[in-house]
């Protein structure tokens, strides 16, 4: 799969699966944006990293949650690299809280970083696509909670359930302009997150549970971003596609 040419914006990248996709569109030939939040070393060891592969790359910081800060991270991206080809929506959060001790706060919390900020950072990137006259592609992380729910995620589930549902309605209102809208449904995946609220002897009995007999590793979801990012998928859209060794069969 070939990205030479290409810029691409990765939300999220700076550790776990955002990281892992920069560095394979990277690896593809495309020149990457790399969005972090509160690890600026991180993003800019990734970008440099990137560079050394003799590719472009720029690290910015946007809190996903911000939009005027979401508006300002598209523009420099594009200041900075080019006219953007490939939006990566990656950027998510979730802090685990029982469902009874759900306060608005932890909701508005997660449903902006989630659901409003992938909304918008497409829309922006979208518009600069739309009024160039480019094709181009997004892709919206969502998650295999959506559909099967998640311990303590009440919140969490209903963002990733959003972002499935705008992820097609999407597909749908950008397809005239060329502009294809899929999402990645990831299971388990080997990352600090579901560190946050289950210990390794649950993380590894939910591994022995999935059909592939395993977890998935960040590289595994990374592969299937940069198939969608580029021209192999290209009558490929409004699909969610789930990468998660069988844990999930709906």
């Amino acid at each position: 799969m070939d990205l030479s040419g290409k810029v691409v914006l990765v939300t999220g990248a700076q550790q776990g699966i955002g990281r892992a996709i920069a560095m394979h569109c990277a690896a593809a030939g495309a020149d990457v944006a790399v969005n972090w939040l509160d690890d600026e070393r991180a993003a800019s060891d990734i970008a440099g990293e990137i560079r050394a592969t003799g590719h472009r790359a720029l690290a910015v910081r946007a809190d996903m949650g911000r939009l005027p800060e979401v508006e300002a991270m598209v523009a420099t991206a594009e200041e900075g690299l080019g006219p953007i080809d490939v939006l990566v929506n990656n950027a998510g959060v979730f802090p685990r809280v029982p469902f009874l001790e759900l306060g608005e706060s932890d909701w508005d919390f997660v449903l902006d970083v989630n659901l409003k900020g992938t909304c918008f950072c497409a829309q922006a990137v979208a518009k600069r696509m739309v009024a160039a006259g480019r094709p181009g592609a997004i892709i919206n992380l969502t998650s295999g909670a959506a559909y099967r729910g998640s311990p303590r995620g009440a919140h969490y589930c209903a963002s990733k359930g959003g972002v499935v549902s705008l992820t097609r309605q999407m597909a749908l209102e950008l397809a005239p302009y060329r502009i294809r809208v899929n999402a990645i449904a990831p299971g388990l995946t080997d990352t600090a997150q579901p560190r946050y609220g289950s210990s390794e002897a649950e993380i590894a009995a939910m591994a022995q549970a999935i059909p592939l007999g395993r977890i998935a590793q960040p590289d595994d979801i990374a592969r299937t971003a940069v198939f969608l990012a580029s021209d192999d998928a290209g009558f490929t859209t409004g699909q969610i596609l789930h990468v998660n060794g069988g844990g999930y069969l709906g």
